[in-house]
């Protein structure tokens, strides 16, 4: 699995687009107008004191409903190193492709369809670890000021680690060039395609490298695991900052644990999974969720990343964290999801490639349709 110190690892074009990044502003561009509230957040995402909105988590969007047929927004990268990042930009339900965000205000420009309402989202390709994405939108934009949707029935989370993230999916980027983020494209992470899929809202919580009770490479020393940044909306240990958990998911899928499993860069010392604290982690864990949703239906994954020895132990922890709850009678009956052997991955670090990712959501389709079903 993945870290910051391990090696770095579709554009389509269609009819009427124009995307351009134009000159770059010397100063930062920020207006404090009521258009914003017209802007529709989706995902781990913070509004600053002047109205703009921050992309926080992996795949966390806005959706800008405009009309006329040119829209020009600002976008600008807040990694604390001054690095890169990237969004997916979907205008009227078709993907751009992945675009690059400096951490220079920069402008962009799409074309829609002229005399009709328009819709374009933004959604971030990296995760919250990263570094957001401040959107910017000009006080004369012609955004819609009207409702634009009502949000979909159902609703779900996906928490995961870096395979949840969508790292190293874009191998359009060679693998090992750039920044070790750079490859990662969240939008097309198996989350966000079984969501279309099934025409449901989702969000994501996931961090790369990180475990329930471990993460791939730290021993829970150095870094902090899962249950100690998920109720903090920038899923690291600043506490100031918590998650205000109104996304309010019916279904929450978690796919934690081959971190847990993993045996880190191999340098590093590394300690024989401990079955007894990832159960017990794990059980407290989904328990924490109860808490703040008590009406959910929680999903246990394995890891298309896991095979042999490691894949039987993680199937048994998973059937043990569900067994503890058998005679809870106060929240839905645990499921478990099982990945198929026939998922090879093809991405960066030993990674889901995007294929890889539309073979796992086309794997959950149907298990998660049965859910909404029911």
């Amino acid at each position: 699995m993945k870290t910051k110190n391990i090696l770095s690892y579709i554009s389509i074009i269609i009819f009427a687009i124009l995307l351009a990044p134009c000159a770059r502003a010397q100063k930062t561009v920020t207006y404090s107008n009521s258009i914003n509230n017209y802007i529709y957040p989706s995902g781990r995402t913070d509004r600053m004191p002047n109205g703009n909105f921050i992309l926080v988590g992996s795949a966390s969007s806005v959706l800008i409903p405009f009309t006329g047929n040119r829209f020009t927004f600002h976008l600008k990268s807040l990694n604390p190193n001054g690095k890169s990042l990237f969004v997916t930009l979907v205008l009227n339900g078709k993907d751009l492709g992945r675009k690059k965000v400096d951490d220079t205000v920069t402008n962009f420009t799409v074309v829609g369809k002229n005399g009709k309402s328009n819709s374009l989202e933004i959604y971030k390709s990296a995760e919250a670890g990263n570094g957001g994405i401040e959107v910017i939108i000009p006080h004369n934009a012609k955004v819609l000021k009207a409702k634009w949707r009502e949000p979909k029935k159902i609703k779900i989370e996906f928490i995961g680690n870096s395979i949840t993230c969508g790292f190293g999916a874009d191998v359009s980027i060679p693998c090992g060039s750039g920044e070790w983020f750079d490859q990662s494209s969240a939008y097309w992470a198996y989350g966000p395609q079984l969501a279309r899929m099934l025409n449901v809202d989702f969000m994501l919580s996931s961090v790369s490298g990180i475990g329930m009770y471990r993460n791939w490479n730290d021993e829970h020393q150095a870094e902090p695991i899962m249950p100690d940044v998920y109720e903090n909306l920038y899923l690291n240990r600043d506490s100031t900052k918590k998650y205000d958990f109104s996304f309010h998911p019916d279904i929450i899928s978690i796919c934690l644990g081959s971190n847990d499993l993993s045996d880190g860069d191999g340098k590093k010392p590394r300690l024989p999974f401990n079955a007894e604290k990832y159960i017990f982690n794990y059980v407290a864990f989904v328990k924490m969720l109860y808490r703040h949703y008590p009406n959910t239906q929680i999903v246990l994954l394995n890891s298309p990343m896991i095979m042999g020895a490691k894949k039987v132990t993680m199937d048994s922890c998973l059937q043990v964290v569900k067994t503890a709850f058998a005679n809870d009678t106060q929240h839905k009956p645990i499921l478990i999801f099982h990945f198929s052997d026939k998922i090879v991955p093809h991405g960066c670090g030993n990674h889901p490639d995007i294929q890889n990712h539309t073979q796992m959501a086309n794997e959950m389709y149907p298990f998660f349709k049965k859910i909404i079903e029911n």
